[in-house]
Formats: C-alpha cells, sequence, structure tokens
C-alpha cells in the first residue's frame, strides 16, 4: 500500500509540473485578457523586452451622448480627449520569476490614476493583476481571464 501511495504521489508531482511548464515561460503573459467585470479586453504585447497591455474592446464604448469614451480623468488635461480605445493599461513588466511579472504599472482610466502593479499567472488561462500605493500590501488584485477573440459576442 506505501508503495501505491508512492507511486501515486511521484505521479501527481510529474503531471503537476507538466501543468506548470504550459505557463512558465516569460512570454505566457502575451495575448488578450478580459478584465474581472467583463467590460473590457486588454491586449499584453512584448515590446523592447518588456510587456505593456492597451484596451482592445470596450463593452459599453461611448458615453451616455452617444460619441466614444475618452480619458476624462486623466490629471493631464492635455490627455483628457484621447479615446480609452486603445489606450496604454500596463506598461513596463519584466519576468521575475516563474509566473511572475512586476516593475511595471496599471492605469485606471475610470480614477484617473497611475498604480504600481504585478502580475502572477495562475495557470495559463488566468492571470492576477495587483495594483497598489507603495507596497503591495496597500492594494486590490483582480483576476483577468484569456480570452480567445479580441471582440465578444
Amino acid at each position: 500500500m506505501k508503495t501505491i501511495t508512492c507511486f501515486v504521489a511521484m505521479i501527481c508531482m510529474v503531471f503537476s509540473h507538466a501543468i506548470a511548464q504550459q505557463h512558465n515561460t516569460p512570454d505566457a503573459l502575451v495575448g488578450t485578457w478580459l478584465v474581472e467585470d467583463g467590460s473590457a479586453k486588454v491586449k499584453i504585447e512584448k515590446m523592447n523586452g518588456t510587456y505593456s497591455g492597451r484596451m482592445v474592446w470596450i463593452k459599453n464604448p461611448n458615453d451616455k451622448s452617444g460619441k466614444p469614451l475618452v480619458d476624462s480623468n486623466n490629471p493631464e488635461p492635455s490627455l483628457r480627449s484621447r479615446p480609452q480605445l486603445g489606450l496604454a493599461l500596463l506598461e513596463n513588466f519584466k519576468y521575475d520569476e516563474v509566473n511572475h511579472w512586476s516593475g511595471g504599472t496599471i492605469y485606471d482610466p475610470d480614477g484617473g490614476k497611475t498604480y504600481s502593479c504585478k502580475i502572477t499567472m495562475k495557470d495559463n488561462q488566468t492571470l492576477e493583476v495587483r495594483g497598489y500605493v507603495g507596497i503591495s500590501l496597500f492594494g486590490r488584485t483582480d483576476t483577468w481571464k484569456r480570452s480567445q477573440d479580441i471582440t465578444m459576442k
């Protein structure tokens, strides 16, 4: 019985290691991700050795008057007229260690603020995106899901 238990444990370890290998490369982050509340999709790409993400889809892309949403809460007045669609939300992330990216920032267009951020890939389909002020203890984590398409049906 002890031999069977050890054999099963060994198989589980090999299987979990194989699953972890599926997403422990720096470029595993690249792709399109649906934000936690389903309101937007962010496409993450690698550029010049770092990872950045832009908003490529918005569930409700227009304001009440029917005009495209703009970055109206940006603290810089000259940027308040830029469209939210295509807006850079994630910038300058570097791959730290297996399934972790840090050193970047996340921009919140609803509040017009930029926060320090770190990203953890839980599995090939799930990201935990943590924005924070100062240390990561003072922040919020959202769960993003990988999206195969750019548009939402």
